[in-house]
């Protein structure tokens, strides 16, 4: 492996209850002449293993790109242990989610590039095709499982989803929130809940890497689009630095390289965006926060 990450996570374990240790910061030793170093971080929308395969490749070739500066890419275990380094201005540089983007922007961050393709930025809820599940009251009394409380697309456009077709998520289902989004895909497929919430992106994944399995789960239910992932670095980073960035980044679709990059991410490209990119999203956190469940934005 070429590329040099220090992941600071365990994978997490679906179903597993046992307490993590709280996240220590581990600084690494830079001699006189170094490049200054930059953290990185993607939110948890992989396990971690996952997330450091994929976008590893990327942050190598940041490093490669732009010799002055050097990047390092930190993983999290959960959602929770993300955003509490985001939250805290542990990241340089950060691929938050569109609700934590705009939640950052309250930590001295500001949005400079995003994901593209917002038509994959959407909710799915998947069953088994055995399961006897038609319509959305048939979830009456199951369980339904999403990966994080705070995961957007897969956790909280979901459950607006059945809030607008008759649910009231807080009563009539039990949620259960575990850990990540191959996790809420295999309680699917293990028949744990009724029904699992992820997003486009990993189940597309999931269904390359497991046809078999796969093929015994449908897509039962669909939700509506918003801005896709977003891309944000801390207000005392040298704004040429976050310029190079950003044309690296969006870059990638130019170059074969770049192409492999981004497909095995599951995007056609990245582009440029701002924060005002991000004002759908905070109008459709004030409408769930309203009607479907309290939330911090």
């Amino acid at each position: 492996m070429k590329w040099r990450v220090w992941v600071f996570a365990v994978l997490l374990i679906a179903g597993c209850g046992k307490q993590e240790e709280a996240y220590q910061p581990v600084f690494s030793t830079r001699g006189v002449g170094d490049p200054e170093e930059y953290v990185i971080g993607i939110h948890p929308l992989h396990n971690p293993k996952r997330l450091i395969e994929v976008y590893g490749p990327v942050v190598d070739h940041l490093n490669a790109a732009i010799p002055q500066a050097r990047f390092r890419l930190e993983a999290s275990r959960n959602y929770e242990d993300y955003e509490k380094k985001l939250f805290s201005r542990n990241f340089d540089f950060a691929m938050p989610n569109p609700y934590e983007t705009i939640r950052s922007l309250k930590h001295g961050y500001h949005v400079f590039a995003k994901m593209g393709d917002d038509e994959l930025f959407r909710g799915i809820i998947l069953v088994r095709k055995d399961s006897g599940i038609r319509q959305v009251s048939d979830l009456k009394g199951k369980r339904v499982s999403y990966p994080a409380l705070t995961a957007l697309a897969a956790t909280m456009m979901p459950q607006y989803y059945l809030h607008t077709h008759g649910l009231d998520v807080n009563r009539d289902i039990v949620n259960v929130y575990v850990g990540s989004q191959e996790s809420s895909i295999l309680n699917v497929l293990r028949g744990h809940v009724a029904a699992g919430a992820t997003w486009p992106v990993p189940w597309n994944t999931f269904r390359e890497e497991s046809p078999k399995e796969a093929a015994q789960l449908e897509v039962k239910w669909r939700t509506e689009t918003l801005p896709n992932n977003g891309w944000v670095v801390r207000e005392d980073v040298p704004p040429i630095l976050a310029e190079k960035v950003s044309k690296v980044l969006v870059g990638l679709r130019d170059t074969p390289e770049g192409r492999a990059m981004l497909k095995k991410i599951g995007i056609s490209r990245f582009e440029y965006a701002t924060s005002q990119t991000y004002k759908p999203v905070e109008q459709y956190l004030k409408v769930f926060s309203a009607t479907v469940r309290h939330i911090e934005y």
